[in-house]
């Protein structure tokens, strides 16, 4: 317990809020005061900054718990919500304020100063790891600034270290007043989980389908004049970019954006526009750690203006070549696709996996949580110490105890000799807690001592064993409704769930269900020696139809069945019938939306390739070829504009060859 932490108590109820008091104080607390409302609340945050805040959701006056709460996040001030009321709804919009705690009265003494600890933890957890975090980030900032390279490096060096904090579907660059004759703007498109397409002025025209006389007067209309900065912030209204910026936002379908600016010490304004295909990603706390670390992005920028000439010393950056996707497979245990939503995901797990914080992943049955604790392990410090999975609904109730903790030689009939359990066995490692949602009551308990005091009793021992061990755990169940209807220790899920990753079912990433197909079929076909042919075009619709309630494992397990009875077919045909995918069904929203999702990207290589082979005048080959500057070999080259269909009168100049 951490004594003389500040608490402001939040309670229109006066008897509840002085018995809070009284606790708080006998506890070694200071209250810094009692607020019936939210209006009350704000003139005491005025007059003295508290650790915590005590919150009921149901306040006199005219707002509630929940929108101060909204404040409280502005201000980085931690809160724990007390509310009468535990259904699921109240639960569900608790949770989107990102709480360090929720109580439900009638609560008991031990409950509250519980809670409190729980939050204390995890403030000063969220506090250490943001400080290392932070420090890693200006780090990689200050290295960008002071790396000999060229313009187009830097800016991808940028969107790589920013990625995890800031997400993005595309970032733009733009820097004003501009240089006449010049395009202000460049821009990275990410295609993968470490893969990056360089856009610029002529990828921009072509995609767009805009000439160049064209494109001169969206800029000229979209100057800003030296004693305007222009907007800053979060935006999901396109009436408030310019007209290049929404050009940049509809060439590429993106529907939420964070504009943020630096002025560098040449006295140039640069715009840096993140934005995503997602709705609503974008929060105040995004617009913080920009703001945060505006002095490094100030002089990495001023620096990449300093550099725009690219070095003839240095070759183009590209990205996305076969061993950069082999590397991030790697990386992730094979984890394949590209959707936003699974690359969010797997962003969190590269910013969590270098901290010793509780990880809970949370998602549907077969999405990949158990890969994606693997990772985390991988790329931690403790990726050379073990990595001990345990499904905790595999293991019967009454060897649950034995299998964590181990058992000293006598402590029940059939112990003929001391065992370790798997928390020691894993030591300086990882424990990873499957399916931690059908762990019996009297577990959870035992759990949350190991997590607050890192040691463990052997069954029959009375001398407590320290370990070393860090916690994955997962889970498909809901926990916030486990947690509502008793079935699950609300102390704990807040011990956990300090960092969460949510993983998305394979229905809300349907873009990723060709390259998944594809990937199976070539392995089993591998593994079971039978020549991979292709996949024949009925069972992609029908299985891009078709809503997955397995996910990821039930669609292994169908290309696995068919492989095997499709032995010396020419294209892999599906075997068994898939409820609901029907041909029409096919040709509905979800295909179709794929279909567009796979023409963008075919339009984007397209384009890309195109703008190379226009400066390249057309040459292939030789010195400062269009493959040389795609670092692509010439007929893997030829191969790929085969396959888009690019002709020679795309671009002009002497032929290919």
């Amino acid at each position: 317990m951490d004594i003389h932490k500040k608490i402001l108590i939040v309670e229109d109820e006066f008897v509840v809020a002085n018995a809070l008091r009284l606790t708080l104080l006998q506890a070694g607390y200071e209250i810094t005061g009692i607020a019936s409302s939210a209006e009350e609340a704000d003139q005491h945050l005025q007059n003295q900054k508290p650790d915590f805040v005590l919150l009921d959701i149901q306040l006199d006056g005219n707002r509630s718990g929940i929108d101060l709460a909204m404040k409280l996040n502005e201000n980085n001030i931690a809160f724990i919500y007390l509310s009468a009321n535990s259904n699921q709804k109240v639960l569900e919009e608790a949770k989107a304020t990102d709480p360090y705690g929720f109580l439900v009265k009638p609560f008991r003494e031990k409950d509250l100063l519980v809670t409190l600890d729980i939050a204390s933890y995890r403030q000063r957890n969220a506090l250490d790891s943001r400080i290392q975090q932070e420090a890693l980030l200006r780090k990689h900032l200050n290295d960008i600034s002071n790396e000999t390279s060229d313009a187009r490096h830097k800016l991808l060096k940028v969107a790589q270290a920013i990625r995890v904090f800031i997400p993005f579907d595309l970032i733009i660059s733009g820097r004003s007043p501009v240089e006449a004759g010049q395009f202000p703007d460049s821009g990275y498109l990410r295609i993968g989980f470490d893969e990056y397409q360089y856009i610029g002025e002529g990828e921009l025209m072509t995609v767009a389908g805009l000439s160049s006389s064209s494109l001169s007067g969206i800029i000229k209309n979209s100057h800003f004049s030296t004693d305007s900065p222009g907007y800053e912030g979060i935006t999901d209204a396109k009436t408030l970019f310019t007209p290049l910026q929404k050009l940049w936002h509809n060439s590429f379908k993106m529907n939420s954006s964070l504009i943020f600016s630096v002025v560098t010490s040449q006295g140039s304004t640069v715009n840096y526009c993140f934005c995503s295909r997602e709705r609503g990603v974008y929060t105040q706390k995004h617009l913080a750690i920009l703001k945060l670390f505006k002095k490094s992005l100030e002089e990495v920028t001023g620096k990449m203006l300093l550099a725009v000439r690219v070095s003839p010393a240095i070759k183009p950056m590209t990205t996305g070549s076969d061993d950069d996707k082999m590397q991030s497979r790697q990386e992730f245990g094979g984890i394949i696709g590209k959707h936003p939503l699974l690359l969010a995901a797997l962003d969190f797990a590269t910013q969590v996996a270098p901290y010793n914080t509780s990880v809970l992943l949370l998602g549907e049955s077969g999405t990949g949580k158990e890969k994606v604790a693997h990772a985390i392990h991988a790329l931690s410090s403790r990726k050379n110490k073990p990595f001990i999975a345990v499904n905790c609904s595999a293991i019967p109730s009454t060897l649950i105890e034995s299998e964590l903790f181990g058992y000293e030689k006598g402590a029940f009939t059939g112990a003929t000799e001391k065992r370790k359990g798997r928390f020691e066995q894993a030591e300086g490692g990882t424990v990873f807690l499957d399916e931690i949602g059908e762990l019996p009551s009297e577990m959870q308990v035992k759990l949350l001592r190991v997590l607050q005091e890192k040691e463990i009793n052997y069954i029959g021992s009375n001398m407590p064993k320290k370990v070393d061990v860090r916690i994955v755990a997962a889970t498909n169940r809901n926990l916030e409704k486990e947690v509502a209807e008793g079935n699950f220790r609300l102390d704990l899920y807040y011990r956990l769930n300090v960092f969460p990753i949510t993983l998305p079912p394979l229905r809300d990433r349907k873009s990723d269900i060709v390259a998944l197909i594809d990937f199976f079929a070539r392995k089993f076909c591998a593994e079971f020696q039978i020549a991979f042919k292709g996949i024949s075009a009925s069972m992609t619709n029908a299985m891009l139809a078709y809503h997955w309630p397995g996910n990821i494992r039930e669609l292994e397990n169908v290309i696995e069945r068919s492989v095997i009875l499709n032995a010396g077919n020419s294209e892999l045909q599906l075997i068994q019938h898939l409820p609901g995918s029907t041909a029409e069904q096919s040709r509905k929203s979800d295909t179709q939306t794929l279909e567009e999702v796979k023409q963008n990207l075919r339009e984007t290589e397209k384009a890309y390739l195109v703008s190379i082979l226009k400066k390249t005048e057309g040459r292939i080959r030789g010195r400062d070829g269009a493959a040389e500057l795609l670092n692509l070999k010439p007929t893997t080259l030829e191969s790929r504009m085969a396959k888009l269909g690019i002709k020679k009168e795309d671009f002009p100049g002497p032929a290919a060859n």
